[in-house]
């Protein structure tokens, strides 16, 4: 068996509860989903900025009424001391996602996303610290290295940061070692490389290049790829950020404690490359796909070059094992992506690319 089959394993036999935030967005309902089919208790907390009640709804026909009956949801902001307070009584675990993504949506509001990502982060970790609970769990990001040049990325070097949302995903990894070291508040901190999977909305001016991409294949709108589409990133499919995620709030290792860990699986894929599985995999549903061909525009602004994630630490301490690399992930995701979108109106939105 693998660490996280042991750590499944261990869920079926001892319950505890577990706070997540940002519950009713993508990687969120996507953990809740997995805890509750594991039969453990679960508090979510949302206001709706990013996340969305269908989400919750999905999760709730996927896991049956026995399992939903564990889920207690509470609409609130990480912006509320209060509320984060509230919300950590009695909790064992915190997996805090709650933050506002987007490389561009940092650069064109970055009031905005220090109040979430930062003063809002800092606010969990208060509520945490206080209701002593056993693990403080963390969204990172691999924006945090920045215009270092060096691949794969491991975890101890990295640049200056490039955009608004690197710096506040930098001061989250700051604040949590301080909080180590003034309070003892134990804490891991996983930067996410460009995850991708079921309940990722396709629609915005900030999605994610998959499901917007999928969204311009299937309705036939231009798609477009920014540069000369050799930009690679190091995609993640969901199933394996939820795995970093358990294994991080259960490990008994105390050197893996108090650490950031890259969670992707050491690929590097260009956008060109991304471009031709998607098109193989939807050719054969949508003829018009046979000649269709994507546009090209101008570099984006605070995007880095390349992404690959050294994953040796992750593997190491927290025995932490991929199990969908780009191609299995789109595999398994295409047909949600596919279905979701038939329920959506054609809201007339081209592909313009953000990873």
């Amino acid at each position: 068996m693998t660490c996280y089959q042991d750590m499944q394993q261990y869920l079926t036999e001892n319950r505890f509860t577990w706070l997540i935030t940002g519950v009713a967005g993508f990687i969120g309902s996507n953990l809740l989903e997995k805890l509750l089919k594991l039969n453990q208790r679960v508090i979510g907390l949302d206001n709706f900025s990013t996340g969305y009640q269908n989400n919750l709804d999905q999760v709730k026909d996927l896991v049956g009424t026995d399992h939903w009956n564990n889920f207690r949801f509470v609409t609130g902001d990480i912006r509320d001391l209060e509320t984060c307070k509230d919300i950590c009584e009695s909790v064992d675990f915190v997996l805090h996602q709650a933050a506002l993504g987007s490389v561009p949506r940092s650069i064109n509001d970055p009031i905005l996303t220090n109040e979430n990502n930062v003063s809002g982060f800092l606010n969990m970790l208060v509520a945490a610290r206080d209701a002593r609970v056993k693990r403080f769990v963390y969204a990172a990001s691999s924006s945090t290295y920045g215009d270092h040049p060096g691949l794969p990325k491991v975890e101890s070097i990295i640049g200056q940061p490039l955009s608004p949302y690197a710096v506040t995903k930098y001061v989250n990894e700051l604040y949590a070692d301080v909080f180590a070291r003034c309070y003892g508040t134990a804490s891991i901190g996983l930067r996410y490389f460009n995850v991708f999977g079921p309940r990722q909305d396709p629609n915005g001016a900030y999605a994610a290049v998959i499901p917007l991409w999928v969204s311009a294949l299937i309705r036939n709108k231009p798609l477009y790829i920014n540069g000369d589409g050799e930009t690679s990133r190091d995609f993640c499919y969901v199933d394996n950020v939820v795995q970093a995620n358990i294994l991080s709030a259960l490990t008994a290792r105390k050197d893996a404690i108090n650490q950031v860990y890259n969670v992707a699986v050491n690929e590097r894929t260009s956008l060109n490359q991304l471009f031709t599985m998607m098109h193989v995999l939807l050719v054969d549903k949508f003829p018009h796909l046979n000649t269709f061909r994507p546009e090209y525009a101008d570099f984006r602004k605070g995007d880095v070059r390349h992404s690959q994630a050294d994953i040796g630490k992750a593997r190491e301490l927290l025995g932490f094992e991929p199990t969908h690399a780009i191609r299995e992930g789109l595999q398994s995701a295409m047909d949600w992506y596919v279905a979701d979108l038939s329920k959506r109106p054609d809201d007339d939105s081209s592909g313009r690319q953000a990873v």
